[in-house]
């Protein structure tokens, strides 16, 4: 249970702010760049905070989901596991944002899959790190 609350609380919040850093840096914004544009950045990240999380709880409870189904199998270690949550997450994004707008692309693609990899893999890591997670029964 608290694998999903992990992923239920962090997935939003990093993958929000990395899909805001996306498409700000898609839009051309970070070519002239100072401190009053960057507070302007987490302003508009604060204010929609609140629909990232709206639109990111399912899929990141999905994303908890394929974690706690890859830690009960016994073969899949930690590091694989956290890769594969991340390749899981990055195909996922990519798929659902790459068509937005008019560009298209490699880098697009690469940047949009990153917004749903970076949170995944952190939060899967994060599981491994600090929460106790009971051994999965083996038969004998």
């Amino acid at each position: 249970m608290k694998r999903y609350l992990v992923f239920a609380v962090l997935v939003p919040l990093i993958g929000g702010f990395w899909l805001l850093l996306t498409t700000t840096y898609q839009s051309g914004y970070w070519h002239e760049t100072n401190a009053g544009e960057v507070a302007k950045l987490f302003k508009v990240f604060f204010t929609t905070l609140q629909y990232s999380y709206l639109f990111g709880l399912l899929p990141a409870l999905m994303i908890g989901a394929v974690d706690d189904i890859l830690f009960h199998v016994r073969r899949i270690g930690p590091s694989l596991r956290m890769l594969l949550v991340g390749a899981v997450a990055f195909i996922a994004t990519a798929l659902m944002y790459s068509s937005r707008g008019a560009d298209s692309g490699i880098v697009q693609l690469v940047l949009y899959g990153l917004v749903g990899f970076i949170p995944a893999t952190l939060c899967s890591w994060l599981v491994h790190k600090f929460v106790e997670e009971p051994h999965p029964a083996t038969a004998t």
